[in-house]
């Protein structure tokens, strides 16, 4: 019931908004005009297209505001004004009442915030979709950010995400590509990730590996956490100073690297992706700052790590080997590639997939980025997926969005980056290491421990897999031994049909050859017909015989 109410929320906050002026109703089929025509009666409101989708979005809660944010990275598939509005989306959110916040805090770390810390700024820092952000210091002088999930969201998030399965569901069970595209299971991906961003634990914890990985490097900072003060509902964090992403008035001002900017950002992604197998995956502008430090070589400094990603060794070699033989434009290999990871079926003939990935990407190398475009580079690769039957990995699914974010974020800062020359180095080099010596003795020192604690069980696995062999040869026999008795069986039911119809044939024939014998049917018989009687009756007694004999 909860499920109904919340549906009829979103479909009274749309008409509320007018979403519908947002349509191009000349193109619209008249069913769907008229559909829509009561809802010219709601007053419009002195709203831009932008706003309209905007308040829209911020009143049906977070899983619409992060859709807004996505958008809002896309000024080659969203109008300007749009873009522009949507952006208030990344850290302008309504934030909650500040009482609430407080009560939140001190509820979780057993103390009044005036004790906890020696500074609290009760107006708040930033406001997001899920969370809501306040400054603070502590006792030791160091500045923080006390971090709170929003009262409630927990429901909303339950509601929509119910309501995206049920949706999934009825693509995947009515749609020519609904079991290609799997909505359910990246429905439930989705679902998963976005309940995990709601433990702030699990945030700090995601932050402090990424901390680690880049503790010593040029390219980003992560601020540190404050575990004494962290718990599943409050997160505090280092105080980071920086300068947001997307204000490009302030980087020019301070002769900020553009070109190395936007270059490391590339680097950071790719080195998140291959080098550590661990990525933030929400890099939206409104999550990355630049320091003010040498702003010749720009350092990023990232937060909100809740959402994270990372593909197994398999996805993670088979990706960089793709992206690669891009690049070479070795559209054969890719074909190759995709069939032997199993992303197309393995009878996809290699010839006529890597004529269509030629087609879909030779279009797009050696030009600059603000030439080209991902989002349609991405809807060409679906309608070649469509046509090979190609499934939709929802372990790349994160990937995708965080490459998504990568391209928006390097489009405003340098439009003319050339993302392939940037890339390209790094996967070779990646690739190289991968089965450097070096990193094979890694490998073996970090498995090693494992292969020699089940040496020992491999006599006993080799046994047990020729006994299982050997269990397979017998289980083929008898597969072998009851297809041979069902021929058998299906012969002497061939032969008894045959003895049915050579008995049925040789009585008429005997029947047939008394006929001119009976009196009341020959006196009314034509002359003709008596002589044709005594024919007939031998051949149907003379079928009757053969049958028989061939039955012998």
């Amino acid at each position: 019931m909860s499920r109904f109410f919340r549906l009829i929320k979103i479909i009274a906050t749309l008409a509320r908004f007018r979403l519908d002026l947002l349509l191009p109703r000349q193109s619209l089929p008249w069913w769907l005009r008229l559909l829509l025509l009561p809802l010219s009666i709601i007053p419009r409101g002195d709203y831009s297209r932008g706003q309209r989708l905007r308040l829209a979005m911020e009143a049906l809660g977070p899983i619409f505001i992060k859709f807004g944010q996505l958008l809002s990275t896309r000024p080659d598939l969203v109008p300007e004004d749009i873009v522009r509005e949507l952006s208030a989306l990344q850290d302008r959110v309504p934030p909650f009442a500040k009482e609430e916040f407080l009560a939140l805090v001190e509820k979780s770390l057993g103390d009044n915030v005036d004790t906890i810390f020696q500074q609290f700024d009760r107006e708040p820092l930033a406001s997001a979709s899920v969370a809501q952000v306040h400054a603070a210091v502590l006792h030791d002088n160091r500045e923080v950010v006390v971090k709170v999930v929003r009262p409630g969201i927990e429901r909303v998030i339950a509601q929509d995400t119910s309501l995206l399965g049920l949706l999934a569901e009825l693509i995947e069970n009515h749609s020519a590509d609904g079991k290609r595209l799997r909505p359910v299971e990246i429905v439930d991906d989705y679902r998963t990730t976005i309940f995990d961003e709601l433990d702030l634990q699990r945030e700090a914890a995601n932050a402090s590996q990424l901390r680690r990985n880049f503790l010593h490097s040029p390219l980003l900072y992560i601020p540190e956490v404050m575990w004494d003060y962290t718990r599943n509902n409050v997160l505090v964090l280092e105080r980071i100073s920086g300068i947001p992403v997307t204000n490009l008035d302030q980087l020019r001002e301070q002769d900020t690297d553009m070109k190395k900017l936007a270059e490391r950002g590339v680097e950071i992604f790719f080195t998140q992706v291959f080098d550590h197998n661990f990525f933030h995956a929400d890099m939206h502008p409104g999550n990355i700052f630049v320091a003010r430090e040498h702003p010749a070589q720009p350092k990023y400094i990232a937060v909100d790590m809740a959402i994270v990603g990372s593909l197994n060794r398999a996805d993670q070699y088979y990706l960089a080997r793709n992206m690669l033989a891009m690049f070479r434009r070795d559209y054969r290999q890719v074909a190759e590639l995709h069939i032997q990871s199993g992303w197309v079926p393995e009878d996809t003939r290699t010839e006529e997939l890597a004529a269509a990935v030629r087609t879909v990407c030779e279009p797009i190398f050696e030009r600059p980025l603000k030439e080209i475009s991902f989002g349609h580079v991405l809807l060409n690769l679906f309608r070649t997926a469509r046509r090979f039957n190609m499934e939709v990995q929802p372990q790349l699914v994160l990937l995708q969005k965080t490459l998504l974010n990568i391209e928006g974020l390097g489009r405003q800062l340098y439009p003319d980056l050339n993302l392939w020359e940037t890339a390209h180095p790094f996967l070779e080099r990646w690739l190289k290491q991968r089965f450097h010596p070096k990193t094979l003795w890694a490998d073996f020192k970090r498995y090693g421990p494992e292969w020699m604690e089940k040496f020992p069980e491999v006599p006993h696995l080799v046994f047990n897999a020729l006994q299982q062999v050997q269990h397979l040869d017998e289980l083929r026999l008898e597969l072998a031994e009851q297809r041979e008795l069902q021929a058998r069986q299906a012969r002497r039911a061939s032969v008894r049909r045959r003895l049915t119809l050579a008995s049925i044939a040789a009585f008429s024939g005997a029947a047939l050859c008394l006929l001119p014998y009976w009196p009341h049917i020959t006196a009314q018989a034509d002359p003709v017909s008596l002589t044709l009687v005594p024919t007939a009756s031998w051949l149907l007694a003379t079928t009757g015989v053969l049958l028989l004999v061939f039955r012998r």
